[in-house]
């Protein structure tokens, strides 16, 4: 009997002949609505931010606060949208395997569309009602998140995958066994010893009594470490691609929300009128609409490796944060909010397809709680950030140039995770050729 061998157990976690169809496409459309009710609200505050930062009369640091609690809220807190957004887009993943990239394309597409028709909403709702009473308005609208949990139901799953144990992971679950346990192991130790030591008066029968006393512990053991993965799939942080990409999430969530907070803003500042500036976001969230459709279009094609295109997309969104504040008149800024929306719909299109593609689908739920837990601390931070140097430069341009330079850097991760990659398969390559 080795006692070292692992802990086999078989977990039911692998999908059924159901996915890609059927139920799945109620799962689209609820994950669609939820993308829309959740980021499409905070892309579109942006309107509120003007109202919210004159009547308080704050700095821009201050009012960016709202922002960034609002997503922390979500990732940090598990609160508020968070309690809609990260089981329905981890519901999308289980049901959807050969369409997967296109899947989570259209569901993110959700957000453009309710952007597009929220901004200008938004700021009619301002003018009639006041701020608080859109705001109260808003809250109605968010109702609908309900309707969305009810289409939601659990995957049957057809076969099951076998989940091991090893013995490191053993020793971790230890210590969070009962006191009785813990003790039970303690005491099967000596009494080892001493029927080994008195074997000819026991015989064996005793000694497989002990061995049985043993394994019975074990397998207490390996059960705990098995429950507690199926929910908290701790081994990830020891996953070296995973915590790369997810620095990468951090770096580039200091500039994903900072350029929808500060476009109207900064089209304001530049003497654009209110409607004019509500546009531009409409504008940028059409074409992420189509950028977001195409690009998952294409990565489903698979004709790049999906690392790759993402590393393409982040470093020209970077790019084109840095080229903002060279636009000053409302057609310059079209056209940058035409841009931005089209590359930065082409980078959240596929950037939770690359983090299935590390993880694989039966620890996808995990691994999407524990990267937006890292990536919504670049969220928090972000906007507070920009705010600071919109604050000691007094021109709201400095916040989309800090926004660049954190996407060029998070970049960076993304190039580190394709060496990773290539190195890791160039190893598995050498591996099979001496076998």
């Amino acid at each position: 009997m080795n006692m070292h061998s692992p802990a086999r157990a078989r977990v039911a976690v692998a999908p059924s002949a159901s996915t890609d169809e059927g139920h799945a496409w109620f799962i689209l459309i609820s994950c669609f609505l939820v993308f829309g009710l959740t980021f499409g609200v905070i892309k579109a505050f942006g309107v509120f931010y003007v109202e919210i930062h004159q009547y308080f009369e704050t700095t821009a640091t201050g009012t960016s606060w709202i922002t960034s609690i609002a997503v922390a809220t979500i990732h940090v807190v598990g609160l508020g949208y968070a309690m809609t957004w990260t089981p329905t887009v981890t519901m999308l993943g289980l049901y959807f395997e050969k369409r997967r990239p296109m899947a989570n394309a259209v569901a993110s597409a959700g957000e453009c569309i309710l952007t597009f028709v929220l901004t200008p909403l938004f700021q009619l709702l301002i003018d009639s009602y006041s701020w608080r009473g859109a705001l109260l308005i808003l809250g109605g609208l968010q109702f609908n998140l309900c309707v969305c949990g009810m289409l939601l139901r659990p995957l049957k799953t057809s076969r099951a995958v076998t989940c091991e144990v090893n013995t490191a992971e053993e020793g971790l679950s230890l210590e969070l066994l009962p006191k009785n346990n813990s003790e039970q192991s303690k005491r099967s130790c000596p009494e080892a010893e001493s029927s080994s030591s008195q074997r000819s008066d026991h015989g064996s029968k005793a000694t497989e009594e002990i061995l049985n006393s043993i394994k019975d512990n074990r397998t207490r053991r390996s059960d705990l470490s098995i429950k507690i993965l199926k929910y908290v799939d701790y081994t990830l942080i020891s996953n070296p691609q995973f915590m790369i990409y997810s620095m990468f999430g951090f770096f580039g969530a200091l500039g994903f929300f900072a350029p929808a907070l500060f476009l109207v803003p900064y089209a304001r500042s530049k003497g654009i009128e209110e409607y004019q500036a509500a546009a531009l976001m409409s504008i940028s969230a059409a074409l992420d609409l189509f950028g977001r459709l195409f690009f998952g279009w294409v990565a489903n094609l698979r004709l790049v490796q999906t690392v790759r295109q993402l590393t393409g997309t982040v470093i020209l969104l970077g790019t084109v944060l840095l080229l903002c504040p060279l636009a000053s008149s409302f057609s310059e800024l079209a056209v940058f909010s035409a841009v931005y929306g089209l590359v930065y719909g082409a980078t959240v299109a596929i950037h939770i397809t690359v983090l299935a593609e590390i993880v694989g689908v039966t620890r996808f739920g995990s691994a999407l709680g524990f990267f937006m837990l890292i990536r919504s601390s670049g969220g928090l931070l972000g906007p507070p950030i920009a705010g600071f140097f919109i604050d000691k430069m007094s021109d709201y341009g400095t916040g989309f140039s800090m926004a660049g330079v954190s996407l060029i850097v998070s970049a960076i991760f993304l190039l580190l995770l394709h060496h990773t990659n290539r190195r890791g398969r160039r190893s598995t390559s050498k591996n099979t050729d001496v076998h």
